[in-house]
């Protein structure tokens, strides 16, 4: 754990300091292009360029410092009096302002973007891979524990209980997951699980520590529908032996 911590900490030192260097760089050429050439407005549209390429690069604390070292080169390079951090009237300090609370907005923007992108992405490859799995399945027990042990550890959660109940003289399919987990109270999400014969039966989510997306997202709404699906392959694979025993 301390190994992998260090390495985290020297992996952010590392972009943070690149993003410094980033910011250097597009100091260069507007210094010698100067800022009576440029004006405050098109160097501060300059200096957004390096902080959005280093969020969507590196995240969201490189992203954070290099708005803070862009504002600050800003400041000493091209607010007047310049060379010094003084900001001498209320103009520089509104332009600085502005410039800052606009660059920590595009750090923002741009890093809920890219965490939208990834969970999408996350989400696609889950709802793959339990397709995949539960398309072998034949029976509706096999099912119900795959459901609740793939559930479990896309979300986390300090439980989940996958509750079938085939019909009214069959006994009730119940899995859990993890194995041997007591979780006491009401669920926080119960999400029913419809099939052709009805109401077959239920998925109940403790979160625990942990998140939970809400009962109306689109990842528990396609969770359900693939395991309604499952359960009815199921249903019709184990209805086939008395079909044909009875012709």
């Amino acid at each position: 754990m301390d190994k992998i911590r260090r390495s985290f900490s020297t992996k952010l030192y590392f972009d943070c300091l690149f993003a410094l260097i980033a910011v250097a760089i597009t100091t260069v050429p507007l210094k010698l292009i100067g800022r009576d050439t440029l004006g405050e407005a098109v160097i501060a549209l300059v200096y957004l360029v390096p902080v959005g390429w280093i969020t969507a690069r590196w995240g969201q604390i490189p992203g954070f410092c290099a708005a803070v070292a862009a504002a600050l080169t800003f400041d000493f390079f091209f607010i007047p009096p310049f060379n010094t951090f003084t900001v001498g009237n209320l103009e520089g300090w509104l332009v600085l302002a502005i410039f800052l609370a606009v660059a920590i907005i595009v750090v923002g923007r741009i890093q809920l973007g890219l965490s939208k992108a990834q969970m999408s992405e996350r989400e696609a490859i889950f709802m793959y891979e339990l397709s995949n799995a539960l398309a072998g399945m034949r029976s509706r027990e096999a099912v119900a524990h795959a459901l609740a042990g793939y559930l479990q550890q896309m979300l986390q959660a300090a439980k989940i209980e996958v509750f079938i109940q085939p019909d009214r003289q069959s006994a009730p399919i119940i899995a859990g997951a993890p194995s041997g987990s007591a979780e006491d109270g009401k669920p926080d999400r119960v999400l029913p699980i419809l099939a052709a014969p009805g109401l077959v039966g239920e998925i109940r989510l403790w979160r625990g520590h942990g998140w939970l997306p809400p009962e109306d997202s689109r990842l528990l709404r396609n969770f359900v529908t693939q395991a309604a699906q499952a359960f009815e392959r199921a249903r019709l694979v184990e209805t086939e032996p008395r079909v044909s025993a009875s012709v």
